[in-house]
């Protein structure tokens, strides 16, 4: 039943698709173009109601993350909307100075959505652009240079990185890699480390998990169903994974919610990839990683910095996001799949 409820969501899938088998777009810029001048609006208006509700309420996080464009659509969902915008911009050539304050805008806003996996995504992406696909790497041997530096300073830092890492794990702190699904203040001052998070056998009420922390957590329980279900091959089916995170949820005691939201049993995995394989199992996760790699082929292939851009996009929010799971998810990465391919296609052809 559960899988029958989803099918409209994701029809989506079949779709677009289906249209754009019988719709050729020769140019897609134009296309490009108008989305990122809509995303500007877009970004203009949650700026302009973060100001207006902060005269009213003298709150400064009314600025922040989901309290900038709601919950509901979500920061780092729409943070992954502003970035290719941003990109646009940033690879539009002959710019203006109206371009460049465009640029600026949504640079700033998205560093205040703060999805740290975008961002870092996004820095690691313009770092990509300058060295080798703008005007100036062309002309220059900077990017060999940069290459080299980062290389040895990789050898270098190595084990500094390593005993980080190790450290980040057994720590207790909230200010790990990606959003709380729940605010702290809600649950409780007692922060989860991702090594409790991965061991400990029962959690208390006010026991918060942070960003890694209850990823970590989801991945646990994520094997658990695996195991104790044997759906290895088939997947639990469409959405069927609720009930059991549910059940997990219960079982561990995490906090089960209030009068003001919902518990971390009602949550999803929080990663496209588990998501999959945990509802359609290996076969359903190979087919996501092959149309993933196919994606990202065609972007270098065909030497489009916007492509890529939205391929490596995907590639990490789907380490932290069941994007494919929300209807604006599966709408957003199926449109511009098949634009950005079936573009390239079609000027072959």
């Amino acid at each position: 039943m559960n899988s029958v409820l989803a099918l409209p969501k994701e029809s989506s899938l079949l779709l677009i698709p289906f249209c754009f088998a019988f719709v050729i777009f020769k140019n897609k810029g134009i296309i490009v173009k108008y989305y990122s001048i809509s995303i500007l609006f877009y970004v203009v208006f949650f700026f302009l109601r973060a100001i207006y509700l902060f005269f009213i309420d003298k709150n400064p996080s009314i600025f922040i993350g989901n309290q900038l464009v709601t919950k509901e659509l979500n920061a780092v969902h729409f943070s992954v909307f502003v970035s290719l915008a941003l990109f646009y911009f940033i690879t539009k050539p002959n710019k203006t100075k109206l371009d460049y304050f465009q640029t600026l805008l949504l640079s700033g806003f998205l560093v205040l959505l703060g999805s740290k996996i975008i961002i870092s995504t996004d820095i690691i992406l313009l770092f990509i652009y300058y060295f080798f696909y703008s005007k100036s790497a062309n002309k220059m041997r900077l990017r060999n240079i940069a290459l080299l530096v980062i290389v040895f300073f990789s050898f270098l830092f190595f084990n500094i990185i390593k005993e980080k890492i190790e450290f980040e794990f057994q720590l207790n702190k909230d200010n790990n890699i990606g959003h709380t699904v729940i605010p702290k203040e809600v649950v409780g001052d007692r922060i989860i480390s991702m090594k409790e998070a991965w061991g400990n056998e029962k959690f208390e009420q006010n026991d918060f998990f942070s960003g890694a922390s209850f990823r970590v957590y989801q991945f646990r329980i994520f094997l658990e169903i695996l195991t104790e279900e044997q759906v290895f091959f088939e997947g639990l089916g469409l959405n069927a994974s609720y009930k059991k995170i549910e059940e997990k949820g219960i079982k561990y005691n995490v906090f089960q919610g209030n009068n003001i939201t919902e518990g971390y049993q009602k949550k999803n995995f929080h990663n496209q990839y588990i998501q999959v394989f945990a509802e359609l199992g290996v076969i359903g996760f190979i087919l996501l990683v092959f149309i993933l790699f196919i994606n990202l082929k065609n972007a270098i292939k065909n030497k489009d910095f916007l492509h890529i851009a939205f391929a490596i996009l995907m590639l990490s929010l789907f380490l932290t996001e069941s994007f494919l799971w929300r209807q604006r998810g599966v709408v957003f990465f199926t449109v511009f799949y098949c634009l950005f391919n079936t573009t390239h296609l079609n000027n072959k052809e």
